[in-house]
């Protein structure tokens, strides 16, 4: 049975390069992922970001088994009352800023990408869409268009119009940022880019710089989101609010489910001419939004600032040493930088060998992503810490 599924996977499953790691799971459990031939794997990743409870935690279950037992997909977006929708709307809701009050439901970040984007040109009236180099937004037309790696647009050519790349950190370009823009485009943590964190000072001038011409400001929170960086969302640490936020991953407790959120007026372009211009039929599913409750309500409970911040600490504390360049980022959501490509995959090739799943990021292959569960012991952690030191002592 084994091999007949590998063969199913390698001969019919379409593949995204020519290595996957082709683990074949049987189960997965808390911090763990259990394959079919016994073996046991710590994952230190969450599924890139997505697993922030674990994998199938309690609460998410029964949710998902309550939710189940009454209906699944009844109606397309928005015309019917569904009491899993409505209910984490307002749990959603009541977490943010007075001026993001209404979410649209959609099934990943790239949709939810895509939505904030049609929005913004829909509420201004412009086209002009400003983004960063090295920033990732996802794989479809128009988050791709605002995705700054030239080495996955290029197969794509054209993509969006009138969309302009300026460098992350930099006030000297916020010029680019003018009367023509509809919205600007971010994440206030690079992740794919290398967890390259936004400075406080310069979000803010981006802020104002928005303020000052009427461009909308859009934060990417897909990675960010649900306490990785330590608050609810990474906007919080810098004080700075965005027009719309765009949020996934870690949203569904393992379910696929996305949003954007913006204030009730900006959301009124989407009623009228047409009515119905930005639809999707399975977004904000039952089941999903079931367990996005949960696993919200469990993160709220769960004391998770307290619990990111010692896993950042730690990880600055113990990830010292030759080889090792820096560990980045906020919070839950690192980056280990390591001082070659060489050295990089050779400690995430030891890592697994030893049961730890690594990786790295789309746009740097000499940074080790490190974005464990919240949920982990703070022990095991530190022997996961200890295996990688090993690893890179040995390969260093």
């Amino acid at each position: 049975m084994q091999n007949e599924l590998k063969d199913s996977f390698y001969r019919h499953v379409a593949q995204t390069s020519d290595a996957p790691m082709g683990l074949q799971i049987d189960h997965a459990e808390g911090c763990y992922l259990y394959t079919a031939d016994g073996r046991k794997y710590l994952d230190l990743i969450s599924g890139i970001a997505v697993s922030s409870l674990g994998h199938r935690h309690p609460a998410v279950v029964e949710a998902i088994k309550k939710q189940l037992d009454r209906h699944l997909h009844v109606m397309v977006y928005g015309e019917y009352v569904q009491e899993p929708q409505s209910r984490f709307a307002k749990l959603l809701t009541d977490q943010l800023p007075d001026s993001l009050d209404r979410v649209y439901f959609v099934n990943s970040g790239t949709e939810a990408n895509e939505g904030a984007l049609k929005l913004a040109k829909k509420h201004t009236g412009r086209q002009k869409l400003v983004a960063f180099h090295n920033s990732y937004h996802g794989d479809t037309h128009g988050s791709l268009s605002v995705t700054g790696r030239n080495v996955y647009r290029d197969p794509y050519e054209p993509l969006l119009p009138d969309v302009h790349f300026i460098d992350f950190n930099s006030k000297e370009q916020l010029d680019e940022i003018d009367k023509d823009t509809a919205a600007v485009i971010m994440e206030p943590i690079q992740g794919e880019g290398g967890v390259i964190p936004a400075e406080k000072e310069w979000l803010k001038a981006v802020r104002k710089r928005c303020d000052d011409t009427g461009a909308l400001l859009i934060f990417d929170e897909i990675q960010t989101g649900f306490f990785r960086t330590g608050p609810l969302f990474a906007f919080e640490y810098y004080g700075v609010v965005p027009d719309i936020l765009c949020l996934a991953k870690a949203m569904g407790g393992g379910m696929p489910m996305g949003a954007f959120v913006s204030s009730s007026e900006i959301f009124e372009a989407f009623k009228y001419d047409p009515p119905l211009n930005h639809v999707t039929t399975f977004g904000g599913h039952p089941v999903c939004c079931a367990a996005a409750h949960a696993n919200l309500e469990t993160l709220l409970a769960m004391n998770a600032p307290e619990k990111t911040a010692e896993i950042s600490k730690l990880a600055c504390h113990m990830l010292r040493g030759e080889g090792i360049t820096e560990v980045r980022g906020r919070g839950a959501m690192l980056g280990l930088q390591l001082k070659d490509s060489n050295l990089t995959q050779k400690v995430v090739e030891q890592c697994f060998k030893e049961g730890i799943i690594l990786g790295w990021t789309l746009h740097s292959n000499s940074l080790i992503r490190i974005a464990p569960p919240l949920i982990i012991d703070i022990s095991i952690l530190e022997k996961a810490f200890q295996i990688i030191l090993s690893a890179v002592e040995k390969h260093r």
